[in-house]
């Protein structure tokens, strides 16, 4: 599907509009410049936004949350700044419900709503003046909106109240917000938000900690954020603070484990901050979500959300907060222009998320999580196929979906590219160059091309050798992983490997010294085992290790493929439980799509599915129907 070109997403700086986009080489981005307060200019192919004509600056929301109807409605004022002679607003919309629209606090206006695009909503084009400031638009959200999961009390740790949270990354905002809803479009915002007195409001604001008796929430972000980083979560939650700055909200049944779990935060922000600068965000707080939550977490400003599934209990799964951390710096203070420049959040991310690790845990612990990526991302590669243009770092998603469109290339492919470049260049140059970049763009916007005109004249000076003994092209435009891909080891990981291969040969289990083993250790050694294994070898690991039984979701998820492909069936049971409990799209893709191997195995599939689907959020939703050729 062609998305029409006049679409544009532009970054504002200072106090006038800049308009300037050309043209890029074939297959890369647009030629963009920057001087002083100028502006950043991109093509976003996933946002009807006309932003070089008029731009939101401020948001301000006042929404009544009603789990009845299991809508949200009330009115979304939107600051603006406009070029000379704009008559008109373009904004992202999708399945929304516009009522009435004012100019500057009363004059209606007229407005009109585009037709639908698929995925992308509907463009709402607002008259206005070439002196308007404020829009204010009264509108109502459907019971079906993709971003907002409604939990009835069922669905909940606690089972008495019910429960709602947003996911509006990559571009699901525009179906609970009428807005710009493109990452290279940033602004601040406040909102009141009312809800049940018995339940607590959160924004990816300041937030209190602490019940209102009147259901009203108050919330400022003072900080400038692109769309995909509004969050709202409601619920019966409790507040544990680490410190004056960080802390982690759950519901009353699961905070003391999440307390012990994330006990490691405020050393992890310390960490962060001796590597790359201030954290300038206020307060870093952590929210456990439900277990339809669709994502390990998301990376939303001052409140990270996190899946329940990475309580273990021995805080081996926390590189995710790691990861969601290392968001406030690369991701969220310097944001991707584009989806297509994606992995400008995401590798970097990765990569900044190993260096807090290795500093809190040790390099040998950094390094089990460094190859067991690694692994990961060769068997993208090679199930995606190595000429595939989506293993390229720059992406072309248009007329896709962009949260459909990226996988772990992003993040991994990212994170050895950043790799290769400090064994280049040495890890004290390097690490002042990160810090001199989250300093000179923080609160802006980053395409690829522009990035890499910053590495070449701050880092590389220029210097063609230098620059091709990186392989700087094959990494960012090429397919497949380039031929100087960096080798990286874990001898506790080789010991894991070296087990199952004694297994397969033969060994029992009573050979095999596991302990002190980690997630990771357990990772390696099943993912070692190869495909195809006995019965009577699946029984043999079960009953020494109690794989079916276990607590951990990583290690559940990878023995399950085992068992589905093996047809272990004492598992049945369990991987049911599993599937009907958990949304995390990252453990349901896989067992899914395991069990649609075979004829059998895809009417088992879809026969849980049916009943499990009404607990997942439509991100996994969307996934899973194609997978399994589900119709709702």
């Amino acid at each position: 599907m062609m998305i029409p070109p006049l679409y544009k997403t532009t970054l504002i700086a200072g106090l006038g509009l800049a308009i300037a986009g050309c043209s890029g080489p074939a297959g890369k981005d647009e030629t963009m410049e920057q001087t002083g307060s100028t502006a950043i200019m991109a093509n976003d192919v996933h946002s009807f936004a006309r932003p070089d004509e008029a731009v939101i600056k401020h948001l301000a929301l006042d929404l009544d949350v009603d789990f009845d109807n299991k809508t949200l409605s009330g009115t979304v004022t939107l600051d603006i700044e406009t070029a000379p002679g704009t008559n008109r607003l373009w904004l992202d919309t999708r399945d929304l419900s516009i009522e009435k629209i004012t100019l500057d606090g009363g004059k209606e206006t007229t407005f009109q709503l585009g037709d639908a695009v698929e995925f992308l909503g509907q463009p709402l084009e607002v008259a206005i003046g070439d002196s308007t400031k404020q829009v204010a638009i009264q509108y109502r959200t459907s019971p079906g909106a993709a971003a907002l999961q409604w939990l009835e009390p069922a669905q909940t740790h606690g089972g008495r109240h019910p429960f709602l949270f947003t996911q509006s990354q990559a571009i699901l905002a525009r179906t609970w917000i009428p807005l710009q809803d493109s990452p290279g479009i940033k602004f601040t915002y406040d909102a009141e938000i009312r809800c049940p007195a018995e339940l607590m409001a959160l924004m990816s604001a300041e937030n209190d900690t602490a019940l209102h008796a009147d259901g009203v929430y108050r919330f400022r972000m003072p900080q400038p954020v692109p769309s995909y980083l509004m969050a709202l979560a409601v619920g019966n939650l409790e507040y544990h603070a680490y410190s004056d700055t960080c802390g982690v909200y759950a519901e009353p049944g699961l905070l003391e484990a999440s307390r012990h779990e994330f006990a490691d935060l405020p050393a992890m922000i310390t960490s962060a901050e001796s590597l790359y600068g201030p954290y300038l965000w206020g307060r870093y707080d952590l929210l456990v979500l439900p277990p339809s939550f669709p994502f390990g977490g998301m990376e939303n400003p001052r409140l990270t959300f996190a899946t329940p599934t990475i309580i273990a209990g021995d805080r081996s799964l926390v590189a995710l907060v790691a990861h969601e951390l290392a968001h406030s710096w690369s991701g969220n203070l310097v944001t991707n222009s584009t989806w297509n420049d994606f992995w400008l959040n995401e590798g970097f991310t990765v990569y900044f998320e190993g260096r807090i690790m290795e500093q809190i845990y040790g390099k040998e612990y950094a390094d089990m999580l460094t190859v067991l990526g690694m692994n990961e991302l060769r068997g993208t590669v090679e199930e995606l196929g190595a000429d595939n243009p989506d293993t390229r770092l720059y992406l072309d998603l248009e007329g896709r979906d962009p949260d459909e469109g990226v996988t772990d290339i992003a993040y991994e492919k990212g994170r050895f590219f950043l790799l290769t470049i400090e064994r280049a260049v040495g890890r004290e140059k390097w690490d002042a160059f990160l810090s001199g970049y989250f300093s000179k763009f923080e609160f802006g916007t980053m395409t690829t091309k522009r990035f890499l005109g910053y590495l070449d004249s701050e880092l590389l000076s220029n210097d063609t050798s230098l620059r091709e003994s990186i392989n700087v092209d094959a990494w960012v435009y090429g397919t497949g992983l380039p031929d100087n891909f960096p080798t990286v080891s874990s001898t506790a990981l080789d010991q894991a490997a070296a087990a199952a291969q004694a297994f397969r040969g033969g060994a029992g289990p009573e050979a095999i010294d596991t302990t002190g083993w980690t997630t990771h250790h357990w990772l390696h050694f099943l993912r070692s085992l190869g495909d195809s294994l006995d019965p009577a070898g699946m029984e043999k690991l079960d009953r020494a290790y109690r794989l079916t039984a276990s607590g951990n979701s990583e290690i559940q998820c990878d023995w399950f493929k085992h068992c589905i492909r093996n047809g272990y069936s004492p598992a049945d049971t369990r991987i049911r439980e599993f599937l009907m409990h958990v949304g995390r799209r990252k453990f349901l893709k896989p067992i899914y799509s395991a069990m649609a191997q075979t004829d059998e195995g895809k009417q088992k599939a879809l026969a849980i599915y049916r009943d499990a689907r009404p607990g997942y959020h439509a991100v996994s939703t969307h996934t899973l129907d194609e997978i399994l050729g589900y119709q709702p």
